[in-house]
């Protein structure tokens, strides 16, 4: 991307309205076929035609609009009609390990009937592995961008042959420290080559990001100006820190979700609301950083292949896991950040199926959920449950792994709470 404004345009699915009217190879058409992938959605009518001009590109979109496909099936088409060669063609960095198993099962999927390799690089996978599958020669490197600078420098990965580079979720990797990583690998890359970004934001250091690794790059906008989906239903509670586990417990059981995540703010309450939880039911895991990945591999499988209705879950997977069968998500905790709220509750509601977010608020957090549905230019919808309404008490400690909160007077019974704790910015 130059330093000159880019070209910024807003897609719909008016563009294309079928695959086989793209230019791709009969291969890949034949896959998507068997993938039972039957109409575009708009990211993918939006992005693939540009891809497939072979120039920069940044889009704009939320998880759970088909934006993987999008950029997986330019690069797959590209690699069918090019020379093979032992070194990788496409370089796709993600940030999380979850979401390179997923990009990696896309790619496989989306390449079914073509000789096409691929490779997941990540942390908390012995790198034998991994140096192996490269020796073999691989066509397609999915990884997280410190494994992949790992094996760079080992030089067990090299880049010379690359033609295509797509960082995914490019907003995340940036938020959590990957900057200088990405810039490094970016460096590496061949100058003669395409970029594909894909986030949810574009915020100042994404620009820039753009405008110094990009060439002349077209921006799609294919985000919704309301940020949630319109299939999502969105509602809070008032409840105090100490009743948070009585209510999910009620909700739970009112609801009967067909699976649902449940969201908490850190590691150690992530497990003492599992404890909790699988003390009462059978079919209730979780998933955070500090698990070792073949233990997370083996949750997100299950989680996948429905036998466990609940994960409890930290933002470990609160970007770009696709589980079409969320039918709930549940903020135990509210997010550290406006952003994440968007992202957790983007796990429900996908690919247009409608879904419900439930949040649990505290009395003294009514600025943290207004912050929010400014962030999302919307009201959520206050709920109780009898038996559940908020009262004034001190935050527990043990219960946020934050400081004890100054007690603050309960809002009335059936009213939100009032207004110098929600409007107060």
């Amino acid at each position: 991307m130059t330093n000159d404004q880019p070209k910024t345009e807003r897609q719909s699915i008016d563009s294309v309205q079928r695959f086989d009217e793209l230019p791709l190879d009969e291969s890949i058409l034949a896959a998507i076929v068997r993938a039972e992938y039957e109409h575009p959605t708009p990211v993918q009518a939006g992005l693939i035609p540009y891809a497939l001009r072979g120039g920069d590109v940044v889009g704009q979109a939320q998880t759970g609009t088909g934006k993987t496909a999008a950029f997986v099936i330019p690069l797959l088409d590209r690699v069918a009609r090019m020379p093979r060669q032992r070194n990788p063609q496409g370089l796709i960095l993600v940030p999380t390990r979850e979401l390179a198993v997923q990009v990696r099962g896309e790619v496989v999927k989306l390449s079914h009937g073509q000789r096409v390799s691929c490779a997941a690089l990540y942390g908390g996978k012995p790198l034998r592995g991994q140096i192996d599958k490269l020796e073999r020669g691989v066509d397609i490197v999915v990884g997280t961008p410190g494994r992949v600078l790992d094996h760079i420098g080992r030089g067990t990965l090299r880049l010379n042959g690359l033609n295509v580079v797509v960082l995914d979720e490019a907003d995340r990797m940036l938020d959590i420290g990957f900057r200088p990583d990405i810039e490094k690998i970016l460096r590496r890359c061949p100058r003669e080559r395409q970029t594909l970004l894909l986030s949810a934001t574009v915020p100042p250091p994404i620009q820039r990001l753009a405008r110094r690794y990009m060439q002349e790059a077209t921006e799609l906008n294919f985000c919704d100006t309301t940020v949630s989906a319109d299939t999502i239903e969105q509602f809070y509670f008032t409840v105090d820190a100490e009743r948070k586990f009585d209510l999910l417990d009620r909700l739970l059981k009112r609801e009967s979700p067909q699976q649902a995540i449940v969201f908490c703010r850190t590691k150690r309450g992530t497990e003492k609301v599992y404890r909790r939880l699988s003390s009462r039911r059978k079919d209730v895991d979780c998933i955070h950083g500090d698990m070792q990945q073949r233990a997370r591999d083996r949750v997100m499988a299950k989680f996948r292949e429905r036998k466990l209705t609940i994960l409890v879950a930290t933002d470990v997977v609160g970007r770009g896991i696709d589980v079409s069968t969320v039918s709930h998500i549940i903020n135990y905790d509210l997010p550290q950040f406006c952003d994440d709220y968007v992202h957790r509750v983007g796990r429900t509601g996908r690919m247009g199926r409608e879904g419900v977010a439930y949040s649990f608020v505290t009395p003294e957090e009514g600025n943290e959920l207004t912050r929010i549905e400014m962030r999302i230019n919307r009201l959520l919808e206050r709920q109780e449950i009898e038996g559940f309404e908020a009262v004034a008490s001190a935050v527990k400690p043990e219960d946020t792994e934050e400081p004890a909160a100054e007690k603050k007077p309960a809002p009335k019974p059936g009213r939100r709470p009032p207004k110098r704790y929600r409007r107060a910015l």
